[in-house]
């Protein structure tokens, strides 16, 4: 379906330094672009839509809850599995926000966790982010600009999802909140206390194979007997939280899963432009480099996908690769020779997409010469040491920066919950869907948010089945 968000479209020519080398887009690329004039004092309300109490008709008799904390994708799949296990209890899910941001709430015991999530939210807040840029801070306001939260209905569509089961978005998430707005009291609660990560795993046979990483397992049948109005259970992290056997509860997991696509319109609009300019055939890797295991071993991990990608992607032969390899890094090496390049990259117009080198010539190299997109959470990612392979290997190669000018709309979400431009927030997200959107993408291996975008994201995109994992 054709995009437009303009009514003049505005042209995108991908080209090469050398005109010899262009083989993949042999004319420019024509898009409907955002006005690049756009008013800087435009601002798009982000409406999360947040009820004191759930409407009447929402309550029923038992509920269950859960303790959200890490990074967006651990939050995901902790929601897939609450999803899953609401659905097979036949509970009301209490949903909370999502939180994104710089700062997320590590996990720690259930006691402790369930103290930090009460507390996380900036009711009484907003006088933060109206604080003036050369004003102090005042105190509690420090971690402000740091997090977010938004309603997971903004990010993928819960519409399927209603259908299917009873759920109710709760941002307060305090003890006060339950006795007011469902009228539950801590005697009629049920709490499932975690005092480590890996402590309960739910089985729905007995006899399934037991997984070390865990050091309980608990058969559902025997939650189906809880009494108590709410089921509360501490972290629900983890791909192999749910051991399900049964195959309609399989089926209903695989249901949740295949729901958890991003579908925001302001995300896909903008990953349509990214994509419709590389074209068709543009390859993708998703380089996680920016944070704990990933970033004290960048350079092994931004290798093995480069690997991954020469190698199994392309199919280039094994001695032509490591051939590849061992010149590209005399010429990482070579400051005169980046120098000579980072010049002409910054000659390019801002209008204009051009390959960063020459294309190969080389017979076995000639692959290489497609476009890729290079999704990452490292800063200046072209001018970055461990990214450097895929730079030099790949003569069209791209990231999100190459393409922000065009993306104007992102400038001017405001979440009216706290006050905060959402740009920077959804970054992760859009990157996410750029190489979701391509014809072959690799992840980094042990990032959950590569996971996402190798399991459902790209099979979504490419109308395959998602991968099942747990």
């Amino acid at each position: 379906m054709p995009l437009v968000v303009c009514n003049k479209p505005v042209q995108i020519e991908i080209t090469c330094i050398s005109p010899s080398c262009c083989h993949f887009s042999p004319s420019p690329v024509s898009l409907a672009l955002e006005p690049p004039t756009i008013s800087t004092n435009t601002v798009i309300e982000v409406d999360p839509y947040i009820e004191s109490c759930p409407q009447t008709a929402l309550l029923h008799d038992k509920y269950l809850s859960y303790l959200p904390h890490s990074g967006f994708h651990n939050q995901r799949i902790a929601l897939e599995n609450a999803l899953t296990l609401s659905r097979i209890l036949n509970r009301t899910l209490l949903v909370p926000p999502v939180r994104l941001g710089s700062k997320p709430l590590r996990y720690v015991n259930y006691d402790s966790l369930y103290s930090f999530v009460s507390l996380s939210g900036k009711e009484n807040m907003t006088h933060c982010s109206k604080t003036a840029l050369d004003v102090p801070l005042p105190f509690g306001c420090f971690d402000y600009f740091d997090y977010t939260l938004l309603s997971w209905d903004w990010l993928v569509d819960f519409t399927t999802i209603r259908a299917r089961q009873p759920i109710i978005s709760r941002w307060n998430l305090t003890d006060a909140w339950l006795h007011d707005c469902l009228n539950i009291s801590s005697t009629e609660t049920y709490a499932l206390k975690d005092t480590s990560r890996y402590q309960f795993r739910f089985v729905d046979d007995d006899f399934s194979t037991r997984n070390a990483k865990y050091s309980e397992h608990l058969n559902i049948n025997t939650l189906a007997f809880i009494e108590e109005p709410l089921l509360q259970i501490g972290t629900l992290f983890g791909s192999s939280r749910l051991s399900l056997s049964i195959p309609q509860n399989r089926y209903i997991r695989s249901q949740v899963r295949d729901s958890m696509v991003l579908t925001n319109t302001y995300l896909l609009r903008a990953a349509e432009i990214v994509s419709t300019a590389l074209g068709s055939s543009y390859l993708a890797v998703h380089v996680r480099l920016g944070d704990g295991q990933f970033k004290a071993d960048a350079g092994t991990k931004a290798r093995k996908v480069w690997w991954s990608l020469i190698r199994d992607e392309l199919g280039v032969p094994l001695t032509d690769a490591v051939a590849l390899e061992q010149s590209l890094q005399k010429l990482i090496t070579d400051p005169d020779h980046n120098n000579n390049v980072v010049q002409e990259q910054l000659g390019a117009s801002n209008y204009s997409l051009r390959c960063r080198r020459d294309h190969h010539t080389s017979s076995a190299l000639i692959p290489l010469n497609v476009p890729l997109y290079i999704a990452t959470d490292a800063r200046a990612p072209d001018t970055n040491p461990d990214l450097a392979l895929f730079y030099h290997a790949f003569p069209c190669a791209f990231h999100l920066g190459d393409f922000l000018p065009h993306l104007h709309t992102l400038d001017h979400l405001e979440n009216l919950y706290d006050g905060l431009r959402l740009k920077s927030f959804l970054i992760p997200f859009l990157d996410a869907m750029i190489v979701g959107k391509a014809s072959h993408a690799i992840g980094t291996p042990g990032s959950t948010f590569s996971t996402y975008v190798t399991d459902v994201l790209w099979p979504k995109y490419h109308d395959l089945e998602i991968s099942e994992r747990g």
